[in-house]
């Protein structure tokens, strides 16, 4: 089978996809995002601690989410959500698309500052304000490893293929990219940039047939982001 055949079907409906949207808006956002982050920052009493916790427990919800409504029940294997070789080919042009995605994300960024608004966020100031080599390293491997392997799987890997096969290409890219927005409720101040980013990473999946290349891309801008933020 043409490794591209994803972009034109899959054995899902929108029972799937409605019950993947609720478990990320209902239970990620209001009971992780609200009632579990606050449980971790009484436990701790810092945010970059609280709020790594809390990224992990989004990570282990949401993947296993993604396993046991889309994936188990039609004995799928990851591979249908990206989880994928991609040819040597796109090598090359991984480093283009980081200095793409920095140049995007830094006049979004630019713009929002001249609008009145920081990207920063609590996780951020509280490293700011504890800067060791150990909360970098927490970090780097929450920002930089975790986020972006869970959130290429389901928003590029998983919405934006459903999304794909039945809008096509451009409605695909513009949707799953603001439910990625959307789902970084409540950092408000950093949604553009995160569309500017979703965009770039559905475009990469798009072209590439896997999701690596994005996780490859999505590391890099967090890894950076956390050294500006402990050099700033």
């Amino acid at each position: 089978m043409n490794v591209s055949a994803w972009k034109q079907k899959d054995t899902w409906t929108g029972k799937e996809f409605t019950l993947l949207l609720l478990l990320e808006f209902i239970f990620v956002i209001v009971v992780v995002k609200y009632g579990v982050q606050s449980l971790y920052l009484s436990w701790f009493n810092n945010t970059l601690y609280s709020g790594t916790l809390t990224g992990l427990t989004i990570a282990i919800v949401l993947m296993s989410g993604l396993y046991f409504i889309a994936l188990r029940p039609q004995n799928l294997s990851w591979r249908e959500v990206g989880l994928r070789r991609f040819s040597t080919k796109y090598l090359w042009k991984i480093p283009i698309w980081i200095l793409l995605t920095i140049i995007l994300s830094v006049a979004v960024a630019l713009l929002t500052s001249l609008l009145g608004n920081s990207v920063d966020n609590s996780k951020t100031e509280s490293l700011q304000q504890n800067i060791n080599l150990f909360t970098i390293l927490i970090g780097m491997i929450s920002a930089g490893v975790v986020s972006p392997v869970y959130e290429e799987i389901f928003y590029r890997g998983f919405i934006y293929r459903w999304l794909r096969v039945r809008l096509g290409m451009n409605w695909g890219i513009v949707i799953s990219s603001l439910i990625f927005t959307v789902a970084h409720f409540p950092t408000l101040n950093a949604m553009p940039v995160n569309f500017i980013n979703g965009v770039v990473f559905a475009w990469v999946y798009e072209k590439t047939d896997s999701v690596i290349p994005g996780m490859i891309i999505h590391g890099v801008i967090n890894t950076i982001a956390v050294l500006l933020t402990v050099t700033g």
